[in-house]
């Protein structure tokens, strides 16, 4: 493992099974995880893990996250910490790495828990914004100078073509120079993981993997259009539309989770 990069995690609760949890946007393990603690440590021992370029993990901006290196990442902590089995969640971004991690362990996974996550589909603007070269320049520039983009995002509002509540998310991850490093490099180093949904679900199914896709029916940011690919595979029950926005939908899975266990 090249000594440069670090996956720093913290463990919450000290139930009997594994969750290995992975956070969203601007974020890091303990703050995004916290419900998750308070209402399964009982039943979990969570390993909430700091993604590249947040909290306390860190990695070459120049590198790339790839589906081989995330594998060796993830066997190296399992072995350090004599895991077999354990249930995955993510939230938003972490929905990624939640899917790489499905896909490359699916023998040792029970449950997936996939709250409003990233990755399921890739939204046009993403695809744009970090495939290319040219692109790719175009949004590090517009990350270091983010004047005309917030007038854009304001023009938006003012139209009514973006959600106010989408419109302070935006503020809110974008108001300082090291939170628009943070999203630049993580769109742009986290490109390749991308996933065959179909052939996912498939493998899921093979290995006895119950998936569990939560959206919120006030989430602005992640609309539930953009996780039909994978709805519309999974039973009805384990398709949950909670009351709720982006930024709360943790909580309110992690309350639904805990009912499941009763």
């Amino acid at each position: 493992m090249a000594h440069h990069i670090t996956l720093h995690y913290q463990k919450l609760g000290h139930g009997p099974k594994t969750l290995l949890a992975f956070h969203g946007i601007g974020q890091d393990g303990v703050s995004c995880f916290q419900p998750f603690e308070a209402h399964l440590s009982e039943h979990y021992t969570i390993y909430a893990f700091d993604l590249f370029f947040h909290g306390k993990s860190n990695f070459l901006p120049d590198e790339l996250v790839t589906k081989e290196l995330w594998r060796s990442i993830i066997l190296d902590f399992l072995a350090q910490n004599h895991i077999e089995k354990f249930d995955v969640a993510g939230f938003s971004m972490g929905g990624r790495f939640a899917l790489a991690t499905l896909e490359l362990f699916a023998d040792s996974i029970e449950n997936a828990f996939l709250i409003a996550p990233d990755g399921v589909s890739e939204h046009p603007l993403y695809g744009f914004a970090t495939r290319f070269w040219l692109t790719r320049r175009l949004f590090q520039w517009s990350m270091q100078k983010p004047e005309p983009f917030f007038i854009v995002a304001n023009a938006l509002k003012q139209a009514g073509l973006i959600h106010s509540s989408l419109h302070r998310f935006v503020q809110q991850v974008l108001n300082t120079p090291d939170k628009r490093q943070t999203i630049y490099d993580s769109w742009v180093n986290f490109r390749n993981l991308r996933f065959d949904i179909p052939a996912l679900h498939r493998l899921a199914l093979a290995s006895n993997i119950k998936i569990y896709l939560f959206v919120g029916e006030f989430d602005t940011l992640l609309k539930p259009v953009s996780v039909r690919k994978l709805a519309s595979l999974l039973p009805a029950h384990q398709y949950i539309t909670l009351k709720s926005g982006h930024t709360k939908l943790v909580e309110h899975a992690a309350s639904w989770i805990c009912a499941l266990f009763k």
